[in-house]
């Protein structure tokens, strides 16, 4: 993906409610077409941010992803460095380092990437440990719950269910359509919920914890829903039907 930043295009500060304008628009597209996902795109070129609401997007001009971050920058970190601990209800804590991590038995999935702001990326390939693989390796504790998913940047976090953690589509991704997770894309390791929409995957992941129930991560706290199944509405549904 061709990011604006890389190709030397000049940022261009915007307004909360012109970015929540956006989002509207982009939401629309779930329902609507991407006719407006693709306008959405057209009109918003630039790196654009938000001052003071504490999200920031990267729109690349072009039908592919747009970069959104909750801090002021793109975290960064060289895979030398990178540990992802897993921790809290657990018999054995993990320190992993990313050769650890690709160390372990791998999972390859193929799945559409949505947006809950309404663009989606068709058949994108991440590969990656499943989840499971990481609680069984800790040997989780019988009052465990859930799980928290913290991220390197020191502000995004997420949750799932225990038994939405351990689902066949859910996984610590280090690649990304053959080659690693970049920073952009929340590597050197992000989390990937294939089934739900986007910002259920944490980006920069650096820690798992098991915990004895649901902590509502970044976006539930901004009113976002806290199970984020794909809907309905735009004939992807993979939610489970009870």
């Amino acid at each position: 993906m061709r990011s604006p930043r890389a190709t030397g295009e000049v940022a261009t500060p915007v307004g909360r409610r012109v970015f929540l304008g956006m989002v509207g628009l982009g939401a629309a597209g779930v329902v609507v077409g991407s006719s407006v996902q693709r306008w959405v795109a057209a009109a918003l070129r630039p790196v654009t941010s938000v001052s003071g609401g504490g999200v920031s997007a990267l729109i690349p001009g072009e039908d592919r992803f747009r970069i959104y971050t909750v801090t002021d920058s793109l975290p960064s970190m060289p895979t030398s460095q990178y540990r992802l601990s897993v921790t809290g209800l657990v018999e054995r804590p993990l320190e992993l380092s990313f050769d650890q991590l690709k160390g372990m038995p791998s999972t390859t999935l193929v799945r559409d990437f949505q947006c809950v702001t309404g663009w989606r990326v068709a058949k994108v390939r991440w590969d990656g440990v499943l989840i499971s693989t990481l609680l069984d390796e800790a040997g989780v504790l019988p009052s465990a719950r859930a799980l928290r998913f913290d991220s390197f940047d020191g502000v995004y976090t997420e949750s799932l269910t225990l038994d939405q953690a351990r689902r066949p589509d859910v996984i610590a991704a280090y690649g990304f359509e053959g080659g690693p997770v970049t920073s952009q894309h929340g590597g050197p390791v992000r989390l990937y919920v294939a089934p739900m929409y986007g910002y259920k995957s944490c980006k920069w992941l650096s820690g798992i914890r098991v915990v004895d129930r649901v902590e509502p991560g970044y976006w539930e706290q901004n009113g976002y829903d806290i199970d984020a199944w794909v809907g309905r509405s735009n004939g992807r549904d993979d939610a489970p039907t009870s």
